[in-house]
């Protein structure tokens, strides 16, 4: 059932859901939005009324994707503050109520629309303890909309809403808005360690969720030295196949029993090829049965762990297969490392070559001879990276990913 009186805070209004009002918009529309309280607006709207929608941060409204929505039947409406102006859409069809959709992140190629409903949304189910959740995702997109329908479905489930611009300085305003819960992707946490260590240290977190990107034993045990009492979870979601694995025993992967598992609505997870494939139930409307991921997976003593996308896991250098997740666990193994990114590069002669950047811990030393000597010792020789840089930060994406 949906509800409005959990509280919401951001840069743009604090009060209740009820209190913060609805968006004047055609039965179906595009809603282009430039902070949270606009988009949580437009969410509200969706909710109340039996309206088809697309929320989305104003960053993604490029003229390709605005020109594709108006043809299929979207009016487009852009917010600001209160008030909406529209652009209608220049085909004429019957809306479908209540259909969300969401773009996909556009990682693989252009970005793509997905249908949902709230129903679809909605994953957490049963009562839910009262937590106030931290929400860093950009609006409309699938983690967002995950925190966002907790908050509609479980009465005493507050949100802070952290807009871009807030990233590095969101552990103080968590800590001044009584945060207990944050969900974000790895890149997120170790940035905030690094930059916030403190302050993070001081955050009363019962729940810390984890998703979007591998998840890896290293940023799972961190946390758990900082926060030993929190429940830490890592969700494997997307847009396409939904909300699909939930791992709350601190470890990363899933158990290997957990394949072919059919229980219930609980997804079906299989490999096929290395690759993960996934029968759910929370699938977005008209993807295949079976869900191919695209996301490589490998086994280890009993556990299915997430590695890497199929496409730039696997780096040919000179006929030889060098994973890039397995060049990036030798590099985050070095104590002075907090960070760390692989990709292949062209190179004459072998075809490709390994590359990496790394961002230290605070007070650590290290030179990228001695990084490089570190994995010669653990990694076949093709897989050493020939070009090591050190930055200076961690980079992160609106996605809250960093490309790793």
């Amino acid at each position: 059932m949906i509800q409005g009186s959990n509280r919401i805070v951001s840069r743009g209004f604090t009060g209740t859901w009820e209190e913060l009002g609805t968006y004047d918009l055609p039965p179906a529309a595009a809603v282009f939005v430039r902070d949270h309280a606009e988009g949580v607006r437009a969410a509200w709207t969706h909710a109340t009324s039996e309206r088809e929608t697309l929320v989305a941060s104003v960053s993604r409204a490029d003229d390709d994707l605005v020109t594709d929505m108006v043809g299929n039947g979207l009016a487009i409406a852009h917010t600001e503050g209160s008030s909406v102006q529209v652009v209608p859409a220049t085909a004429a069809r019957a809306p479908h109520p209540g259909r969300l959709w969401l773009l996909t992140s556009g990682s693989t190629g252009r970005p793509k629309r997905v249908a949902h409903t709230l129903t679809s949304l909605t994953t957490v189910k049963g009562d839910q303890p009262a937590r106030t959740w931290l929400c860093p995702y950009t609006p409309g997109a699938y983690a967002w909309w995950q925190v966002v329908t907790l908050a509609l479905a479980h009465p005493g489930n507050d949100i802070v809403f952290v807009e871009p611009d807030q990233l590095e300085d969101w552990p103080q305003l968590a800590l001044e808005t009584g945060v207990t819960a944050a969900s974000g992707t790895p890149t997120f946490w170790r940035q905030a360690i690094l930059r916030s260590g403190d302050t993070m240290a001081q955050l009363p977190l019962v729940q810390i969720t984890l998703g979007g990107e591998p998840v890896d034993q290293g940023i799972l045990d961190r946390l758990h030295e900082i926060y030993p009492q929190a429940r830490i979870s890592w969700i494997y979601a997307s847009s396409e196949a939904g909300a699909s694995i939930a791992v709350h025993d601190g470890r990363a992967g899933f158990p290997e029993a957990w394949l072919e598992r059919q229980t219930g609505d609980r997804p079906r997870l299989s490999v096929v090829d290395d690759e993960l494939v996934i029968e759910s139930p929370y699938r977005a409307e008209g993807m295949d049965r079976d869900l191919h991921t695209g996301d490589r997976i490998e086994v280890r003593d009993g556990r299915v762990l997430i590695v890497g996308r199929l496409a730039s896991d696997e780096i040919n250098v000179g006929g030889s297969k060098a994973s890039a997740s397995a060049v990036r666990g030798a590099l985050l193994d070095h104590p002075a490392v907090a960070w760390a990114a692989v990709r292949g590069r062209k190179a004459p002669l072998v075809g490709h070559m390994v590359t990496a950047e790394v961002v230290l811990e605070p007070g650590a030393t290290a030179t990228t001879e001695e990084l490089a000597a570190w994995c010669a010792e653990r990694l076949p020789e093709y897989a050493v990276p020939r070009r090591l840089k050190i930055l200076a930060q961690i980079p992160i994406k609106e996605s809250l990913k960093s490309d790793v």
